[in-house]
């Protein structure tokens, strides 16, 4: 009996589908049926009238698509304005034109795509043939940066401290002199690939915000160059949008370096087991590769690593995998200085992007589809 097919949940013209299908070729295995999320956002009956024959379930991410985010943005107004949230409304959604990197209410966005895992949900409910390999509720948790960090707390797994219900900047100035904490991540707590944060520095008679927030005349944009905003009003607007939309809030641990620049790690586990590592290294403490970082040299960092101290991050990225119904998770991990501990910043649900990584001859997609068939 052959293998099941797969059916794969994302943006068609997008390169995590493209990669997936090469690598399924590769395999020798037949294309994944590709449900687009524009389609499934539009008219849910695409995937739930599917015939309920075995098939393997891959959920990627719904970013990179315009036409998707305002479809989400839609789904997500009711919510948002239960909450009190800054929303936008579906006629301003539709007039909207595309604006390359500009943010737009990422809180709605966000409670449009719960409501939609949470339909994900009920339909796969009546799929009992189909074996989801990262379930809706795992991705939904893995978005909420303030919830996994407690999670993991909780779990004795090392994270950074961090505050809870800090929604003003006068409050976290407060509590960050209360805890005698110099450097504050603020981070958006459903955030990605780096968009939405800063790290707040609080000096004595100054303060600033190194960012990736731009402010224009027409509104928030994420950019690829980070940047140390000084003046007052800046660094205060920043930081009550960050607030304000809802922000994981932890103290800034100062990182360890490697060959004098700082580093952390994106490891990928796959089936609760780390299976490929990305160093990431940079001259400033935001090492993400698109924002002017590096891929480290894997062989510098095993050489300035303590054994025991690289064995016991592994387990802890078992233990974080092992907390999630994923197939992989991608965990961004830190070592302090001089290698005295290490400290999980956080988790993704699609963290598995990583092209041209191998490891015993398979790319990162062909891993996890080897690890999906067992």
């Amino acid at each position: 009996m052959g293998a099941p097919p797969f059916l794969l949940i994302g943006n068609p013209e997008n390169r995590r589908v493209t990669l997936f299908q090469a690598a399924l070729a590769a395999r020798g295995l037949p294309p994944a049926h590709v449900v687009p999320w524009r389609e499934l956002l539009r008219n849910p009956a695409v995937l739930a009238d599917l015939p309920d024959t075995e098939r393997l379930v891959r959920i990627d991410a719904a970013g990179e698509s315009f036409e998707v985010e305002k479809a989400l943005l839609k789904r997500g107004h009711e919510d948002a304005r239960a909450l009190g949230c800054a929303v936008l409304t579906p006629e301003q959604i539709d007039a909207l034109p595309e604006d390359h990197g500009r943010i737009l209410c990422p809180r709605q966005y966000h409670l449009g795509f719960l409501r939609t895992l949470r339909q994900l949900e009920a339909i796969f409910a009546e799929h009992p043939r189909w074996r989801v390999l990262s379930s809706p509720a795992s991705i939904a948790e893995l978005f909420d940066k303030r919830l996994t960090s407690r999670k993991y707390a909780a779990r004795g797994i090392p994270v950074p401290p961090s505050f809870e219900g800090i929604t003003d900047v006068e409050s976290l100035r407060t509590r960050m002199r209360e805890e005698g904490w110099r450097e504050a991540f603020v981070k958006l707590s459903c955030g990605s690939s780096a968009s939405c944060l800063g790290i707040f520095r609080l000096g004595r008679s100054d303060e600033s915000l190194f960012t990736t927030l731009e402010q224009t005349d027409t509104g928030w944009y994420n950019s690829l160059k980070v940047r140390r905003l000084r003046e007052p009003r800046r660094v205060e607007a920043a930081l009550e949008f960050l607030l304000r939309e809802g922000s994981q809030v932890e103290r800034a641990l100062p990182k360890a370096r490697l060959r004098g620049e700082f580093f952390d790690c994106r490891v990928l586990a796959v089936r609760g087991e780390p299976a490929f590592t990305v160093i990431r290294q940079s001259r400033h403490p935001i090492t993400n590769l698109h924002l002017g970082g590096k891929r480290g040299d894997m062989d510098a960092f095993l050489a300035a690593v303590p054994p025991r101290e690289l064995e016991a991050a592994m387990e802890t990225c078992r233990q974080v995998a092992r907390a999630h119904d994923c197939l992989h998770v991608g965990i961004d991990l830190m070592y302090e200085a001089y290698f005295q501990g290490h400290a999980v910043l956080e988790a993704n649900a699609f963290g598995d992007l990583l092209p041209n990584l191998r490891r015993d001859g398979l790319s990162v997609y062909e891993w996890e589809i080897r690890e999906a068939l067992r």
